[in-house]
């Protein structure tokens, strides 16, 4: 049973607009490193749902030979701090 409260128009619509905005910059930071992932994309499900927060970002599948140069990157990368809620 859910006993949160459902996300306005306004707040969804805000939310979806974010959740574009951080693929678009997931995107455009793997292009810069020439990683592709095919499926990176909004996932439509929490999208949509007035009982989600925010969106979550669908990374999806991808060759072996992708995965591989992703982690190669972000081994050489800095931790970044996450809040303990944004996982």
């Amino acid at each position: 049973m859910y006993y949160g409260t459902r996300r306005s128009t306004k707040a969804s619509t805000e939310a979806f607009a974010a959740a574009t905005s951080a693929v678009d910059d997931l995107q455009d930071a793997l292009a810069r490193v020439e990683i592709v992932l095919p499926s990176l994309g909004v996932d439509l499900v929490t999208a949509t749902s007035p009982l989600h927060a925010r969106p979550l970002i669908e990374l999806g599948r991808c060759t072996i030979e992708t995965a591989q140069a992703l982690a190669a990157v972000l081994r050489g990368a800095a931790p970044v701090a996450v809040a303990a809620d944004q996982g």
